[in-house]
């Protein structure tokens, strides 16, 4: 089915078409449209659009006014001058069912595609091979999941990367350790649920990294030979290949497990780490050399900046190549610029990426532009802030220890499920726990995604999994409560009746409804999942008015009865695609 305009886009036109009869000159220009609370909406372009003329807004309104129809049949029922000429407009309840009826007959909810989808490939979720995740990984999954969600449903093509750190010096004691010790990371299948098998794989590595770590750090002859163990590790050789593939594939069985209880998808082609560079390295050294904009400097290579030094004013360079050969995550990052925009095809570069790392990423893109890899503005890192604690500091443990990721998500679901049980009526046991992690997960993704990613913010479960307030539980629980209305409703079932008046709550709770594409294509442009949180937090908040000020089931006629419910079924199915989009389940009961 075609997109179905917004009323604000059939109301922007008509002004827009009133202005330009008015005045021939104005042709083409914005009627400046918004919401009110005045009306449903008011026009203020006629202010600057007459100061730009030298005329009377008032009377340049007042004009337009005279040429837009209004009244029986048309969409707007009624407008007036206000002000210095404002246009306050108000749109008739017969379009406005109308157009939510013809939103309700799409699947996408009259969603239109993004006009001129292109290809981007967004860059989230790096965690690091032989360590546990915490709780800063979770912004950048949450974040970038989100994300991808909502560019695939505008139309975009998303290629996914965790470009995980699967390489460096530390692999040459993980690997000469397994050499010395070669049963250390043998086990049986692990035929338990997902997270126990996670927990198991994270303690062997756990054992295997403390150990490794121990004797590097006491026996000087086991530090000489994993450090000479890093040569035959990046030059290919089989036997030391082999267990760095075996430490891999461990910490992906963890990683799997955190995901799957974060309910976020991870596929195996999309984890590509620093290794899959490790052969471009070269070439990007040769490249950047010999074009020039990368110069040696004390036998590193180095790329300067006029605008980025250190504390004693002296230049600060991006270093692509260490003194000793090595290479740093500089050389990484830019290979993989490189095969995204040249092999990938890749119009736009996102990197979901904590703030911290923001001089980096931008001396990396203005790297990656000098040496024509990289279109000016094709790069951006979606930058992220900190998940502190109550204290107001980063959010650490008692001992001064990161989170770890799953002892949050356990907490969370617990604390959930005390919510879940005390409203539970007719859900069993295993429905309880169920809804527990589907809350409690819901939860700490929608305290994430709420907030503006660039701000830090506090995580605080007690008020995440409240029932009141800018929560995702608010949010299911409306969802859950509109299913309650629909599964009594009986024989009676959702209708549009666009000849009914509607109540004024019914207006708002239209109106919103109304909003749902244009929040999702702001949401799109501009990279922020926080619109759509915001636009679902008013959504919930308009039913919750609607519900209490308009009877549904006890309306005084049928056709009342079935027009509420299908404003509660499209509420239902707007609310369920926007979480949706946000990575969050809505479960029918609650």
């Amino acid at each position: 089915m075609a997109s179905v305009p917004s009323l604000a886009t059939t109301v922007d036109q008509r002004v827009a078409d009133a202005l330009a009869a008015a005045l021939p000159e104005a042709a083409g220009a914005d009627p400046l449209l918004r919401r009110s609370d005045r009306a449903d909406f008011q026009a203020n372009g006629m202010l600057a659009l007459a100061k730009k003329l030298k005329g009377n807004p008032r009377e340049l309104a007042g004009q337009v006014v005279e040429r837009l129809a209004t009244g029986a049949g048309e969409p707007i029922a009624q407008v007036e001058v206000s002000g210095p000429g404002f246009l306050n407009i108000t749109v008739s309840d017969e379009a406005l069912v109308a157009t939510l009826a013809a939103r309700a007959e799409d699947s996408r909810l009259g969603v239109p595609y993004a006009p001129s989808p292109g290809t981007t490939v967004i860059d989230y979720s790096q965690p690091n091979v032989a360590k546990e995740m915490h709780v800063g990984h979770l912004r950048s999954t949450v974040i970038g999941d989100s994300v991808m969600r909502i560019l695939e449903h505008s139309g975009e093509k998303v290629i996914r990367r965790h470009h995980i750190g699967d390489w460096g010096t530390q692999f040459g004691m993980l690997t000469q350790y397994l050499i010395e010790n070669p049963h250390e990371l043998d086990h049986e299948s692990d035929a338990a649920g997902t997270g126990e098998a996670g927990e198991a794989a994270m303690a062997r590595l756990n054992r295997v990294y403390k150990a490794s770590r121990a004797l590097f750090d006491s026996d000087e002859a086991f530090k000489a030979r994993a450090r000479d163990r890093v040569v035959p590790l990046q030059s290919g050789d089989k036997e030391t290949l082999d267990l760095w593939h075996k430490i891999v594939d461990e910490s992906k069985i963890y990683f799997r497990a955190v995901y799957d209880q974060l309910d976020v998808e991870i596929r195996d082609e999309d984890v590509v780490g620093e290794s899959a560079y490790n052969d471009d390295l070269q070439q990007v050294v040769k490249e950047l050399e010999s074009s020039g904009v990368a110069v040696r400097s004390d036998g590193a290579l180095c790329v300067f900046f006029d605008d980025v030094k250190g504390p004693d004013g002296s230049p600060t360079p991006l270093i692509v190549q260490k003194s000793n050969g090595g290479f740093g995550y500089a050389a990484t990052d830019l290979a993989a610029i490189r095969d995204r925009i040249g092999n990938l095809h890749a119009d736009t570069l996102l990197y979901v990426v904590d703030v911290r790392q923001a001089l980096h990423f931008r001396m990396v893109f203005e790297t990656a532009q000098r040496a024509g890899w990289l279109p000016e503005g094709a790069a951006k890192q979606l930058a992220f802030g900190t998940v502190l604690g109550e204290d107001g500091k980063p959010f650490k443990t008692r001992a001064g220890e990161s989170v770890r990721l799953v002892d949050l998500l356990d907490e969370a679901v617990q604390r959930a499920e005390d919510v879940v049980r005390e409203k539970a009526r007719d859900l069993g046991e295993e429905e309880i726990a169920e809804r527990a992690a589907q809350v409690g997960i819901g939860a700490v993704k929608y305290a994430d995604l709420s907030n503006s990613m660039s701000r830090d913010y506090v995580f605080d479960l007690d008020r995440m999994v409240s029932l009141n307030g800018d929560t995702s539980v608010y949010l299911q629980y409306a969802c859950a409560r509109i299913h309650s209305i629909l599964r009594k409703a009986g024989e009676a079932g959702p209708r549009a009746h666009a000849e009914l008046p509607l109540a004024p709550a019914e207006r708002a709770l239209g109106l919103h409804l109304d909003e749902f594409a244009q929040t999702l294509a702001t949401a799109s442009q501009t990279y922020e999942p926080h619109r759509l949180t915001a636009y679902l937090y008013g959504l919930a908040t308009l039913y919750s008015s609607f519900y209490e000020q308009c009877p549904v089931l006890k309306a005084e006629d049928p056709a009342t009865v079935e027009n509420r419910l299908f404003l509660c079924e499209l509420t239902a199915r707007t609310l369920h695609q926007g979480m949706e989009l946000l990575g969050i389940r809505t479960p029918e009961r609650l």
